[in-house]
């Protein structure tokens, strides 16, 4: 439970602007502070919770950054919590419902983006859940105990983009699990040099700690190299107190009273919770553990939206757990994948919230989407619970496109084989929300479930798609599509703790979507940048050579592969697809076009009719980039 909120600033939002019929804004930040009983049942669910130090009360303390948007006048908003779980320390919230930059303080107007969240009068709540988070740059982390006296193998995979002498025991910035000892002769480093060769063991001579949390190879780290790093390390943080973080805030700002210093006291009706790509993970992780209800039995969250989470979960429960890793070849690649085994928990206990699981074409291509809608053999199509929708937007890359395409660089992944894919997917995901809201609180049914299947054909192998791609000019398809293996990491593995290496088993079926005639994809909801194409819209898009690794996938990241100009240019350089002119015989015969795909997909709801104008706006902008 919360007991007490430390309220650092309290400021009105753009000196008072107005949002639509909601008014003002106010962004309220601090620090929130929690104490749970660890014997109870449910907190139970948390590894170690058991060994943490408690205080004289008998609980278990902890504290995280906390940040608050609301309205001035909360009887004009809409009685809803969207709890948005911070991406690596980051707000993702604003930049992918209001199209806004990601900040850590939004402050400009250009920063609030459209106002979609404030408009539809949303209370946008933040707090740090993340215990490997820096203090620095204005990202929000969480402060939990250690257990004392316990040490364990933890497992670090690493791969540079650009060739590097050190690298840190970590994903990017975060704190790595530091060494125990420099010298260790029981650690070990394994090297592959591409995603389908196998490990093969680097020398203990050959490396060695350059302190606590970096490391450094003879020779240098090569890029696109994966090294995977074994070592010991001692005194866990909680990890999983983050799951409670998380639920108690929400609890808090939507039950307790004014007098407890709960600044939304009696104006929230109902609690969504939204996570993008690891903050996605991390809630496939909640919701499969349980770790959504509170204290007194309440479910917490009325709805629970992962987006571009994948079949994935992560290191969030795990003694020593890294929440900040890539979960590919670690825990968060176990099953239960599908719903059937997901939820579990939440079908016994008899209540469950409502599930929209969202995801672009890359978790597809990066060979576990489909897991979550297939069976474990990948021989049949595992409906979606009655309680779930499953959703492809068909043709994207991991976030919303841009155009002109998002340079090469550290934020990116790095440099690709083509272009990075300009489909902005954003305006289905503010239809997804209001539909989602429209579930919980009038009952609505939303749009069934759109998603590549085995029984209608839709449902391909990524190979199967090889020789149309090796058609188009110009195009490098990828020589490898890596899927998750069947991994055990030992028979206390439910409790958190993990044996490595792990055990490693067979692959998992999977699939991607199948293609039309342009070679976008048929599956999934189709944007109108597919509805009416100017390209080839790909969620993949293999590493460049310069990167390392070429036959490999770059991380996230998709292509826009662009048609001819004209039919000469088409037929001089063998292009399958129909050029442009072909198509279209004026930028306004497109607009047209993309009004009308826009228009079929408002009378479907995977579309806003306030986004109409927008999207056909932006089709203007993209003409006239294929155009420049």
């Amino acid at each position: 439970m919360v007991t007490n909120l430390d309220i650092h600033t309290r400021t009105t939002v753009l000196d008072g602007l107005s949002f639509g019929a909601t008014g003002a804004y106010e962004k309220i930040a601090g620090t929130i502070r929690f104490a749970v009983e660890p014997n109870h049942p449910v907190h139970q669910r948390v590894t170690d919770i058991a060994l943490a130090p408690r205080n004289a009360k008998g609980l278990v303390e902890f504290s995280g950054d906390f940040y608050l948007l609301k309205p001035v006048d909360m009887r004009k908003g809409n009685g809803r919590l969207l709890m948005d779980l911070a991406n690596r320390g980051r707000k993702v919230a604003l930049g992918m419902f209001n199209s806004a930059p990601r900040v850590p303080d939004p402050a400009t107007a250009e920063e609030f983006g459209n106002g979609f969240l404030m408009r539809q009068g949303y209370t946008v709540a933040w707090v740090g859940w993340q215990i490997d988070v820096p203090r620095r740059d204005g990202l929000m982390a969480l402060e939990v105990p250690r257990v004392p006296g316990v040490n364990g193998f933890v497992r670090c995979r690493l791969r540079p983009n650009v060739r590097a002498d050190t690298l840190p025991l970590a994903d990017r910035y975060h704190i790595p699990n530091p060494t125990i000892d420099p010298n260790d002769p029981e650690a070990l480093m394994t090297q592959r040099e591409h995603g389908g060769a196998e490990a093969v063991a680097v020398p203990r001579s050959a490396w060695r700690f350059v302190d606590a949390g970096n490391i450094e190879l003879k020779g240098g780290f090569a890029p696109g190299v994966i090294y995977d790093v074994t070592y010991r390390s001692a005194n866990p943080p909680l990890v999983g107190l983050g799951f409670l973080a998380v639920r108690d805030t929400a609890a808090f700002l939507r039950l307790a009273s004014a007098a407890d210093g709960n600044p939304c006291a009696g104006a929230l009706e109902c609690a969504y919770l939204f996570g993008v790509s690891q903050s996605g993970r991390f809630l496939r992780e909640m919701l499969y553990r349980g770790l959504e209800e509170d204290e007194q039995g309440r479910m917490v969250f009325d709805a629970v939206l992962p987006h571009v989470a994948g079949g994935r979960r992560g290191e969030f429960n795990l003694r020593f757990g890294q929440p900040s890793l890539n979960s590919q070849g670690t825990v968060g690649s176990l099953p239960p994948f599908n719903d059937e085994g997901m939820y579990a928990r939440l079908r016994a206990r008899g209540r469950v919230p409502k599930i929209f699981a969202t995801n672009t074409s890359a978790e597809y291509w990066r060979g576990d989407a489909s897991l979550i809608h297939t069976d474990t053999s990948g021989t049949r199509d595992a409906e979606p619970a009655d309680f779930v929708r499953t959703y492809l937007f068909a043709g994207t890359q991991h976030t919303p496109g841009v155009i002109p395409p998002l340079p090469a660089d550290a934020n990116t992944g790095g440099r690709g084989a083509h272009v990075f894919n300009i489909v902005d997917y954003a305006p289905l995901l503010r239809a997804s929300l209001v539909n989602l809201d429209r579930w919980v609180s009038a009952g609505v049914e939303p749009p069934p479930s759109v998603f590549p299947r085995l029984a209608d054909g839709t449902a391909v192998e990524a190979e199967a798609l090889a020789p149309y791609f090796k058609k188009i000019p110009g195009v490098s398809f990828p020589a490898r599509v890596v899927r998750p293996a069947a991994l055990d990491f030992g028979p206390d593995i439910e409790r958190g703790i993990a044996a490595y290496p792990p055990k490693s088993g067979a692959t998992y079926k999977t699939y991607v979507s199948a293609i039309d005639g342009d070679g976008n994809e048929l599956a999934g909801i189709r944007a109108p940048e597919l509805a009416a194409p100017l390209a080839t819209f790909c969620g993949w898009n293999p590493r460049h050579p310069e990167q390392g690794a070429p036959g490999d996938l770059m991380q996230m990241m998709g292509s826009t592969l662009a048609f001819a100009h004209t039919r000469a240019e088409r037929e001089k350089n063998g292009d399958p697809r129909l050029s442009i002119a072909e198509r279209y015989p004026s930028r306004a015969a497109y607009l047209d076009a993309v009004r009308a795909a826009a228009q079929k997909l408002v009378a479907a709801r995977h579309v806003l009719a306030e986004d109409i104008e927008p999207v056909v706006e932006r089709a203007g902008r993209r003409w006239d980039y294929f155009h420049a």
